[in-house]
């Protein structure tokens, strides 16, 4: 098959602007990551598409951990505080960032989101990323550890239409587990083709349903 359309080198319209916001980006993640180090606070950027699990597998780790560490949260969304008020709820202090129409949180973002918590006051940063398996990759936050979540429920394919995203993350946690039987879900394909991509990275396997999985997810994030 030929019929596939690609830009060439120097075609993209966007790609010189796109340089130098990564760059720019970049440099921010680095001050992020500096100002979080001094005062001692482990942070993780939590990505994957909409409806994959990601604020229940922050609800799980905050209640598994909120007695070891002082935690807070950022939730990035489009428009609402869906999340913010559900991550709330375990009684942590969470600064929400809408981001109108970008499908990615930015450093910059992060960085005015900082400045509205007491950094003095905080042991863990867990940060919620845009519901998207691709525009965040990009974009680094000045985080210790990236993890992708993905779900049983989007298909044998999510992997290899998405590979850049795996290529960044320290961790995969593959949720829903327990729907795996009832989707006719291969587990272990889903494994081969992360590994395929990433062979430094670890994957664990997660229900936050019942939080299958969370102690492992916990000790693969050193904390």
């Amino acid at each position: 098959m030929s019929n596939i359309v690609t830009a060439e080198e120097g075609e993209t319209y966007d790609l010189e602007l796109s340089k130098d916001l990564l760059k720019e980006n970049e440099k921010l993640a680095e001050r992020n990551n500096t100002l979080l180090r001094k005062h001692g606070i482990k942070t993780i950027d939590v990505m994957g598409s909409i409806g994959t699990g990601k604020t229940s597998l922050i609800g799980q780790l905050v209640e598994r951990l909120n007695k070891k560490y002082r935690i807070a949260a950022i939730a990035g969304d489009l428009t609402t505080t869906i999340d913010r008020d559900s991550i709330s709820k375990h009684g942590v202090e969470v600064v929400q960032i809408n981001t109108g129409k970008e499908c990615h949180l930015d450093s910059n973002l992060v960085r005015k989101a900082l400045l509205q918590l007491n950094l003095n006051e905080i042991d863990l940063l867990i940060i919620e990323n845009v519901g998207n398996l691709i525009c965040p990759t990009e974009f680094p936050l000045g985080s210790d550890k990236r993890i992708v979540v993905i779900s049983v429920t989007e298909g044998p394919n999510i992997v290899v239409k998405h590979p850049h995203v795996f290529m960044e993350a320290d961790i995969v946690a593959i949720n829903k587990i327990d729907l795996a039987n009832i989707v006719g879900a291969d587990i272990s394909l889903l494994k081969e083709q992360i590994h395929s991509i990433n062979q430094e990275t670890t994957v664990i396997n997660v229900s936050c349903k019942d939080g299958t999985g969370i102690p492992q997810l916990i000790k693969a994030l050193e904390l």
